[in-house]
């Protein structure tokens, strides 16, 4: 099953349609490479579907991070961005407040964070996409 059949799988057991406007979208987030806004996605969409309203494009966002096929993180500067998440790697983030660098982060670095937190609390941590603010090593 390709991703796209995937998609259609998920809108329908939910109870919603892919639509052309989903579909755009979508395909926006799926070809970037790294992570995107919504005004970003709204602008390339626009290219070619002028009547898209950005309130449908917040209004998928937030439907397709329900469905756990987009991840949103906020890298700072007030700014939600979003990433395809199907087929990829966990990741997180490390950005620096001075300079903005942004440092990938696996996983596995905080998974000793995510045991203790189940052993000594019995809490269960949705790192689905994570990003630490600090200084990096030029800044320091």
């Amino acid at each position: 099953m390709d991703q796209l059949d995937e998609l259609y799988t998920a809108l329908r057991e939910t109870g919603y349609r892919l639509t052309p406007q989903r579909m755009m979208i979508l395909d926006v987030i799926r070809h970037r490479t790294g992570h995107i806004t919504a005004e970003q996605i709204h602008s390339a969409v626009v290219d070619t579907y002028p009547y898209l309203d950005i309130s449908t494009v917040y209004r998928t966002l937030e439907l397709l991070k329900d469905l756990h096929l987009i991840s949103e993180t906020k890298l700072g500067g007030g700014v939600t961005q979003y990433e395809y998440k199907v087929g990829k790697k966990p990741h997180h983030h490390l950005v620096c407040r001075k300079c903005g660098e942004t440092i990938s982060l696996g996983v596995q670095v905080l998974q000793p964070v995510e045991h203790l937190l189940l052993e000594e609390y019995g809490f269960q941590v949705d790192f689905d996409h994570l990003a630490i603010f600090g200084r990096c090593a030029h800044c320091l």
